[in-house]
Parts: structure tokens; sequence; C-alpha cells
């Protein structure tokens, strides 16, 4: 038994992915950032310049909530289909739309399957076509095409159809060096005919009597063998071939009518299968023989009708901005090394998903008696109760201590029993390399108000991360080398997803 997952698969679950965004019954998803402290060879593994490739297993999904700092929702807005960004220049020769590539007929560049292949590009005034015929594989040849019309055109050498132009605010979030965002322009969509051709392929053979004809496109299409229907026009010059190429100059075999509801077509050359018609030169048996015009057969709903499907949009990217201390959740005094997406995160303490835009993974002590100044990716240890940690970020200001505990290394489990431990108690907290200490303020049974504004309510001192650590799935997660975070910095954070 033999068997395929079709490109349409793919599509399917992109789609299925990009609607679980803003569909009725949406999921949630969080960008987090995390890892303070650099990644070696006895804790995490790898370097910070040769960071470690994730581990997708279960315990690593466990660790990357350990070590996350902080976290944006992503919202409907930061999401959308791209595709392989391809750059017109002239004299390159670009793959045409056809609908039978595939390993046994690949296209000109080689590719086994047509979103492989080149078929379309972008020009520099962020306008993107498709080539519904490439002149038999030669180089486009030519000015940078401009027109939007809404037929086929010319240009260059090649037959082009005008798809859709990237808007300022997409070329923004979503065009990359090796992806570009594709939209389906609404007055393409509109004037799409479903079933329509608008293209051939043309072998050329011999013998044949020079003249003009017509031939009838015979399928399934509407009206087929009538004016109605779709008409090729056939141009034989005395050198007896049929001509490869149409629009060009008006006299090469080309689309006459494209007719409608086609899903397979052929022409026929033989003798009373050309057309004849009060409106066209009656045709005559035009002989030869090697020649074949083979119709190329749109794709359903016609060219342009759905740009995402037609020009392979099976991958999503996600677009997320990490602005300075945003809602002062996103903290600035450490660097981070991880990036992951978790979907369906509680928040702390209940089974409720959360909603807010931003939020603070790491938790939070309100010291009181300080002596010194923590410094951050320090360790931490409360020798009374033999908790242990690592700073993430010191707040002198308001004597907020931020700080992780990790299920493995220095940073969470003590050194003597392996037992991890949470801080607790009106116990005093020392920082192993600044020697600071501070206590939990016990009377700190309050909210917080930050320099930014937000608030942090504590309990006697303490208080939790906003998201309940090990919630959701985990289902992307990345080791980068440092990036430093700071007020006045926007971390611009593009992930693809490929289906």
């Amino acid at each position: 038994m033999t068997a395929i997952i079709t490109q349409k698969f793919r599509q399917h679950n992109a789609e299925q992915f990009y609607e679980s965004f803003s569909e009725t019954a949406k999921s949630t998803y969080y960008m987090l950032i995390g890892k303070a402290t650099p990644f070696t060879a006895g804790t995490s593994g790898g370097t910070d310049s040769a960071p470690p490739t994730p581990v997708d297993d279960v315990s690593s999904e466990f660790y990357v909530w350990d070590q996350t700092i902080a976290g944006k929702n992503i919202a409907t807005t930061d999401v959308q289909y791209v595709i392989p960004r391809r750059d017109w220049a002239n004299a390159t020769t670009y793959d045409m739309y056809d609908d039978t590539v595939s390993a046994s007929n690949t296209s000109t560049s080689g590719a086994t399957n047509l979103y492989d292949s080149t078929f379309f590009f972008r020009t520099s005034d962020n306008r993107v076509y498709m080539v519904l015929d490439n002149n038999a594989g030669a180089a486009y040849s030519g000015t940078e095409p401009t027109s939007e019309a809404n037929t086929p055109f010319a240009s260059g050498g090649y037959i082009l159809k005008y798809m859709y132009t990237i808007s300022a605010s997409d070329q923004v979030k979503f065009l990359t060096t090796d992806f570009m965002p594709v939209r389906t322009d609404s007055t393409v969509s509109s004037a799409a005919t479903d079933g329509k051709i608008e293209s051939l392929v043309v072998t050329g053979g011999s013998g044949y009597t020079q003249g003009t004809y017509y031939a009838a496109v015979y399928g399934d299409g509407a009206n087929q063998g009538t004016a109605s229907g779709a008409i090729v026009k056939i141009v034989v010059d005395s050198d007896g071939v049929l001509n490869a190429f149409g629009l060009t100059d008006g006299t090469d075999t080309t689309v006459y009518a494209g007719g409608s509801g086609y899903t397979y077509g052929t022409v026929n050359l033989a003798s009373g299968f050309t057309f004849s018609d009060a409106a066209l030169t009656s045709a005559s048996a035009i002989g030869g023989s090697g020649g074949s015009i083979r119709v190329v057969i749109s794709p359903k709903g016609g060219h342009g009708e759905n740009a995402v499907d037609q020009l392979g949009g099976h991958y999503v990217m996600l677009n997320t901005l990490f602005i300075g201390a945003e809602r002062d959740d996103l903290l600035t005094g450490n660097d981070f090394r991880n990036i992951a997406i978790v979907v369906d995160p509680t928040t702390y303490g209940t089974s409720t998903v959360a909603t807010d835009s931003t939020i603070r993974q790491t938790s939070a002590l309100k010291l009181t008696g300080v002596s010194g100044t923590f410094t951050a990716d320090e360790k931490i240890t409360q020798t009374s109760t033999g908790a242990v940690g690592k700073v993430v970020e010191w707040d002198s200001d308001l004597s907020i201590l931020y700080y992780q505990q990790e299920r493995f290394g220095d940073y969470g489990t003590n050194s003597t029993t392996g037992a991890f431990v949470a801080f607790s108690g009106a116990n005093a907290v020392t920082g192993a390399d600044s020697s600071a200490t501070g206590t939990p303020d016990a009377d700190a049974d309050s909210a917080v108000t930050l320099s930014g504004g937000q608030t942090i309510t504590f309990t006697n001192g303490y208080a939790n991360p906003e998201l309940q650590p090990d919630s959701g799935d985990i289902i992307y997660n990345e080791n980068r080398s440092p990036i430093s975070r700071a007020t006045d910095q926007t971390e611009d954070i593009k992930i693809i997803v490929e289906f």
C-alpha cells in the first residue's frame, strides 16, 4: 500500500493554527523569555556562544518553566501567513505556475512540487506577482513590473498575474530576509473565475500549415465547444512550428478565451476539432506532427481567489515585541537565552486560562532590614529553611528581590539533601557573591506600586509568579545566545512555524 500526505494537509494545519488565535473558542498563546544564567557544560550543556539544542522530552518542559522570566500574550494582530521571500531581479529565470509539477514533471528550477518552485516574486515596491508563463524557461528580460491589472499581462517576456501588495504595516511586522507576508487582495479575489484557463504549455512540433487557427478546449468546462467556452488561438509561421508563447506580440499561440469550470481540459489538433465560429476565422486542418498544447488548470476558485492557498502559505509567523519594562512585568535587569511558546497557561493557583497582556514569571520578595546590594545571577540562600535560588533582578528603591528556583543545579536544590525547598517565613536571605542580606517583610500584605504603575501583591513579604508553573503546553522551545534587556530597548522576536 502506498500513500502520501499532500501539500493541502500542510495548508490545512497552518489554517487551523492561524485560526486558533482568533476563533470563538480560541486558544491563548504566550511567548516566554527566560534563562538568565549562562549555559554551561555542568548544568544545561552548551555555552553562550554555542547554545545547546533543546531536548523534546517531558523533563525539559518543566525546566522551561523554572527559567522563565516574563511573557507576553501573542495577539491576533501578531500572527500572519507567510511564504518564502523571492525578490524580483532582471535576468533571473523563474518557474511558472503549473498544476502538474511533481517528481516526474519537475519545474524549470527542478522543484518536485509547486510550492517549492519559484513561481512568484516580490518587486521593490512590494507588489507580488505570480508567473503564469515563463517563456519555456527563459530568463526574465525587461523592466520591473508595476501593473495591478486584474487580467494577466506580458512583462519581460513572461505572462504575469498581479496577486497583492504588501502593506506598510505588514512590511514592519512580517517581512524578513527569508519570508514575506501573504494576504488575499479582495479586488483580485472578486475578479477571479473558477476553472478559467489562463496559461498553456506548448510543444512546437513541425510540418504545420502556416496560418491562424482557433481550437476549443474540451474537458468539463462550461459551454465547451462554443464561443462561451475556453478557446485557444494557434499561430503557425512559415517554419511550420506551433509558436510557444502568447501576449508578447499578439501573434503567438495563446488563450483566446478562458472559459470557466475546467478541472481538466484537452486541445485536440487533429482535423475536425479546430473551432469554427462566425466571429472567428474558420479553421481547416492544420496538419503537422509532434506538436501539442496542454492547458494549465487554475486552482479552485481561480487565480488570485485565495493567494494564501495558491502561493503555499503553510508557514505562520508570530511576531511579538518586548518593549522595555512594559507594564513592569518585562524585567530589564538581566539578559535571556531562551524563548518558548505556551498554550493556555492558567493564572497562578487557579484553573482559569490567563488573559493578561504581559506576565511576570519570577517570584518576588519584599525585604526589610536590607544590608548591601544583591547582584543579578548570584545565588541566594535561606539557611533556616535550606532554600536555594538565584537573583534575576534587585529593585533597591522598593527593596524587592526578583528570583527564581530551578529543579536542578545550584539554583534550586539543597546541596546537602538534594531537596527542592521553597523560600518561606521571616527568615534571612543572603547573596552568595554580594553578601547582601535581607528578611522577607512579614508585614507586607498589601499591593506595592512599582515605578511604572503596575502593582505586586505580597503576602508576608512573598509574591508568586503570575502564571501557574507547568500549566498549559509548551509547544516551542528555543535556545539562543544571550540577549541583554534595557528599559529603552525593544526586542522584536519573529518565529516561523512551518507545517
